[in-house]
């Protein structure tokens, strides 16, 4: 059966390709004999695709026909024989992250059939125009900020926050991230980071606006191919990461912030984008920042500085040298970041020199890492009404659990300052918390 159109030309001779030996005369051989005639095209096309992919791109079929469609001459006869089928095949890759050679490997490993893998992925972006209800994957939490624009929490519903547990613990997480990067990496934290910076003549810090919204699903897809997985898997898992807001969620943006600031959000949103509130967001955000880490620390290095990222904070110190050029600095760090299509929120720009509080993610770096005095007073303040007058009054900020919400407030001072976590435990225990222990 003879097949006609300029797309099945273009898969035709895909299939070809990818089914043949990747040399010119095997490559126009498979051409020809699957267009049922040798064209006088077909070589310079062949030459130029060996121009563009010396190896054969069995993991990259789409990548493989937008060259083709490219390249093909307006004369090209688009009548085609038959189509040579092809297994999909993951490349060969020296990152970490298992080889899943197609999307029903994928959903083997995930423990899905592929129509359900397909329907949580939503490649067609059904959420986004469906009504609010029990089908949305994601539950929509604005959270206000007074003076600043609301932030929004995304949060995935059972089963596909289970699916991406499990994308997080079998994939992207074995993904190697810059060592700059501390925030969500096991054996690193706010500490670690804060702690490369203590006693600098100064410290630096920015940050990273609109952080999970600015990581959008070309990025992520960009990211998983560059680990080695097939395009129809990177695609499909980055269906399953990403998420586009609805325009019922975004009508109900609550006010707070410039007009620039919330237009911003809401077209950051629009996109399909990191979820806020997804367990595999913080660690494809790493992944998807390596290229600029890497950048900022050679600028950081080059300037006699160091560098640290946690999340969104961005934290460069240096010597007296490197303090006379602080605000040059800055400024040079505003535009790489925004050379690799990053912004900066200008009004979290610090610089501080060693005569002042030095801080880096709350912890106090000017000595050695510490935590800032008014916030253990204030904690201590708490604790100390709550073991005089009982808890049940001093849960003024609603937080659900009461109890181990101070529990982990004292956990992080402790862990900066022992001693200071020491006395603040022995407060605590103190406190009467009755039948149940979780005050509301």
């Amino acid at each position: 059966m003879r097949m006609r159109g300029r797309d099945v030309l273009v898969e035709a001779l895909v299939h070809a390709f990818l089914g043949a030996e990747w040399t010119h005369d095997a490559l126009r051989a498979a051409a020809a004999d699957s267009l049922g005639a040798r064209r006088r095209w077909l070589g310079p096309l062949v030459t130029r695709v060996l121009v563009a992919f010396p190896h054969p791109p069995v993991d990259a079929p789409r990548e493989l026909g937008r060259c083709i469609a490219a390249l093909l001459p307006d004369r090209a006869q688009p009548v085609v024989a038959h189509l040579v089928p092809v297994a999909a095949s993951a490349a060969t890759s020296s990152s970490p992250v298992p080889r899943i050679d197609g999307v029903a490997d994928l959903a083997a490993l995930l423990g899905l059939s592929i129509d359900a893998l397909d329907g949580l992925a939503d490649a067609r972006s059904w959420n986004r125009r469906a009504p609010e209800g029990r089908l949305q994957h994601y539950d929509h939490v604005w959270r206000e900020r007074p003076g600043r624009v609301a932030r929004l929490l995304e949060v995935p519903r059972g089963r596909l926050r289970a699916v991406q547990r499990t994308v997080l613990d079998e994939i992207v997480g074995l993904a190697p991230v810059h060592p700059a990067a501390h925030g969500f990496v096991p054996g690193r934290s706010a500490i670690t980071g804060a702690a490369e910076h203590v006693g600098s003549a100064v410290v630096v810090t920015l940050d990273l606006q609109r952080f999970f919204a600015q990581v959008t699903a070309p990025r992520v897809f960009g990211l998983l191919r560059r680990e080695g997985l097939p395009e129809a898997v990177a695609y499909t898992l980055t269906g399953l990461c990403t998420h586009a807001v609805p325009v019922a969620v975004l009508r109900r943006l609550p006010e707070g912030g410039s007009p620039e600031e919330r237009a911003g959000l809401r077209r950051a949103l629009t996109l399909p984008h990191l979820p806020q509130g997804a367990p595999t967001s913080p660690a494809l955000a790493n992944l998807a920042l390596r290229r600029l880490d890497a950048r900022l620390t050679g600028y950081a290095e080059a300037a006699g500085a160091r560098y640290t990222r946690y999340a969104d904070d961005l934290a460069f110190s240096g010597d007296e040298r490197f303090a006379r050029r602080a605000e040059a600095f800055a400024r040079g760090v505003q535009r790489v970041v925004e050379d690799a299509g990053y912004a900066v929120n200008p009004r979290k720009t610090r610089i501080r020199r060693a005569a002042v509080r030095q801080s880096v993610t709350g912890v106090v770096v000017n000595v050695r890492p510490n935590v800032r005095r008014a916030d253990v007073d204030r904690l201590h303040a708490i604790l100390h009404n709550c073991a005089v007058h009982g808890p049940a009054g001093q849960n003024r900020a609603g937080v659900g659990d009461f109890r181990a919400h101070l529990l982990g407030r004292i956990a992080w001072v402790a862990a900066v300052n022992p001693g200071r976590g020491a006395s603040l435990r022995a407060v605590f225990d103190r406190i009467e918390w009755g039948a149940g222990g979780a005050v509301r």
